[in-house]
This record gives C-alpha cells, structure tokens and sequence, in this order.
C-alpha cells in the first residue's frame, strides 16, 4: 500500500523490453534505496511494482504486457522521468489517502492553466470512472494523491502547489500527456455500495427497516 506522498521523481536509467515484457531500471539515491530489499513494493508513476535486481544503486523491476497496457509505462523510455514513493510502512504518516497502486485507467491532460503560485490542470473524465470522481474527492494521479477541485460531465481538475509541482512530474505536464489513474478505494465502495442498495427492492427495504429499529432503539 502507498500513500500518494510522491517522494521524489526520477529519470528511468535504462528500459529493457521485450514481447509483452519490459524492466525498468533506475538509479536510487542513498536516502530513498535505505532498507529496500529484493522483492519490495515500490510505486512507479503510482503502478505498484517489486523489485527485482537491486545493484548498489541501480534498481530495476519488471513489468508484464497487461501493466503496460493499462499504464502509461508502457510509453516509458530512457530518460523519461516518473514519480517514485516507497511502501508504506505500518506506523507511517498518511499524509494523502491509501492507494493500492493498481492502476485503473490512463487520463489525457486536456488543459494548463498556470499562474506565479498555482497550477491548474484539467483531465479527461472517463464514463465508467466518473461516479467515482467527485468534487473535493481523491484521486491518485501518477501515483500522487490529490484533492479534486472542479468536476464537469466530461472534465475533473486539480490544483497544485509549488511543492507538489517541484517533487513530482506534473511540474512539466502538458496537454496530451497521458497520465495514470487510480480512484479513491472508500470512495468506490461507498457509491458500489449505495447503487446496488437502490438497485434492489428487497436489500433497500431491509435496511431501511434496520435503519428504523436502530433510530427507535436509540
């Protein structure tokens, strides 16, 4: 599990890929390869991913066809620069919200709009996603959780901070730029919960009832 507090970003130091297949590899800085392991969870862009070879400083994990598809690191080369947080740690901060790292879909930014102190982005809003993006709600963009601002029928923005612009990515984002998408994971279950409650007679009336003995009982 992650955070969404992108830790750094950093340049991929070379891509090995083959049919369906690719790794990555990077080059860690001391501070953030302290304590990794073989087999660690490490978030890439938000896509959960394990390591795989660990040589001092040059990291590298696998990804496999179905990832590469459904992410953005299928676009990946040599230099590109992606965001990176490790796992979360039992006793850590959760300074953003809990994110699986499963990547649900990829969002074009479809506009910037920057002034001396903030930074406006607007993203595509997918149809089979948009019960789940909500105004002031979560999302995992590119692994980074942030606090959606605007919501319209097709469209969702996020605003950003000069910190948020500095550690991550989206400092250089552009329209086009394909980003990576995961929904707030209470979020999804309140509202699956809620539609198929409404969706079914019976399961509604028994909790109405149940709703009414407690209200009485109380």
């Amino acid at each position: 599990m992650f955070t969404g507090i992108v830790q750094t970003r950093l340049p991929v130091y070379a891509v090995d890929r083959k049919a369906d297949f690719a790794t990555f590899t990077l080059q860690f800085p001391t501070e953030l390869a302290a304590g990794l392991k073989l087999g660690a969870s490490v978030a890439l862009n938000g896509t959960c991913l394990t390591v795989r070879t660990m040589d001092n400083d040059l990291i590298s994990f696998d990804a496999i066809g179905q990832t590469l598809a459904v992410t953005n690191l299928g676009a990946v080369e040599q230099g590109t620069e992606v965001n990176i947080e490790r796992a979360a740690k039992v006793g850590d901060e959760i300074g953003g919200h809990m994110i699986s790292g499963h990547v649900m879909a990829q969002v074009a930014v479809l506009e910037r709009i920057e002034s001396a102190n903030n930074l406006v982005l607007w993203f595509e809003r997918p149809s089979e996603l948009a019960p789940y993006l909500l105004d002031k709600g979560y999302v995992a963009l590119n692994g980074c959780s942030l606090t959606i601002a605007a919501v319209q029928e097709d469209r969702f923005s996020v605003h950003l901070i000069p910190e948020t612009r500095e550690v991550t990515t989206f400092g250089t984002s552009q329209p086009g730029d394909k980003i990576n998408l995961e929904v707030d994971p209470q979020t999804q279950a309140i509202v699956d919960t809620v539609t198929r409650v409404l969706a079914d007679p019976a399961l509604l009336g028994e909790l109405t009832a149940r709703l009414t003995a407690t209200a009485n009982n109380g």
